[in-house]
């Protein structure tokens, strides 16, 4: 959660600065990461409520769904953050990097619980890329 708490904290406050308040693909890449966030956030919920002993299958198609949703969302904020970075002020490139950082670093979250709940022999999706659920 510390990455995906950076990447909103650090992509908000370009909205608050003047020479990057109009940053071409910010207002598009925050349209994904508001999604992303409560799809990631949900997925944690149900992990750990499946790892305290809960074993509803509503709980496991939830986390399916939100794995298969956040990811989805991830791939669009990554390709808006490239965007946002060919189009910042030179002085502004570090802070995009760094912002880029975060957010590979947020998406390693749901790669992990999609590759634990594949162990557990869960698809979180079809080959033609459809949720399994």
């Amino acid at each position: 959660m510390n990455g995906e708490q950076m990447v909103c904290s650090m992509t908000t406050q370009l909205f608050h600065i003047p020479a990057t308040k109009n940053l071409k693909g910010n207002t598009e890449m925050h349209i994904h990461l508001v999604p992303a966030s409560y799809h990631r956030v949900t997925a944690l919920g149900c992990a750990k409520r499946l790892q305290s002993g809960e074993s509803h299958e509503s709980i496991i198609k939830a986390l399916v769904a939100c794995v298969n949703n956040g990811l989805k969302q991830d791939k669009e904020i990554t390709k808006w953050l490239r965007v946002m970075r060919e189009n910042a002020p030179r002085e502004f490139k570090g802070f995009m990097d760094n912002v880029i950082r975060w957010q590979q670093q947020t998406e390693q979250s749901l790669a992990y619980t999609q590759q634990l709940l594949r162990g557990m022999g869960l698809e979180t999706e079809s080959e033609t890329g459809e949720p399994a659920y």
